[in-house]
C-alpha cells in the first residue's frame, strides 16, 4: 500500500520531541526517523540545530499530523519548512529512513539484576 510521506523540519531537538508527540496524537501516523542539521548560520544562528521529523501513513492522517505538529512550531516561533509526499515511492522511503540521529545510538534497556 503506498503511504504518503510527512517532513517537519523545526528548529531545536526539545521543539522535534513536542511536535513529534503532537504528529503521533493527531493521527494514525508511524514516525520514521528524526534527523539533526546544522543550519547555514552554525553557532551563530539563535537555536543553532534544525530538526526533520519525518512520518508516515494514510494521507489524511499525515495531514492532520502534520498541521498538529507545524501549529505548536509556529506557536513558538521555530518552524522552517514542511512537505508532504502524497504517495512516496519506495526508493523515497528508503532515503526517508536514513537519518543523522542513527538508530545505532538507541540502546536496549537494562536488565536488571
Amino acid at each position: 500500500m503506498l503511504m504518503a510521506l510527512g517532513m517537519l523540519e523545526v528548529f531545536g531537538f526539545t521543539t522535534s520531541i513536542v511536535c513529534a508527540d503532537a504528529i503521533a496524537k493527531a493521527g494514525n501516523v508511524q514516525i520514521i526517523a528524526i534527523d539533526k542539521n546544522k543550519p547555514a548560520a552554525g553557532d551563530a544562528a539563535e537555536v543553532p540545530l534544525l530538526m526533520t521529523i519525518k512520518f508516515t501513513g494514510d494521507v489524511s492522517d499525515v495531514e492532520m499530523g502534520m498541521e498538529a505538529g507545524r501549529r505548536y512550531a509556529e506557536e513558538h516561533d521555530l518552524y522552517n519548512t514542511s512537505y508532504i509526499i502524497a504517495r512516496e515511492a519506495e526508493d523515497t522511503h528508503k532515503l526517508a529512513l536514513l537519518n543523522a540521529v542513527g538508530r545505532d545510538k538507541l540502546r536496549k534497556p537494562r536488565k536488571q539484576k
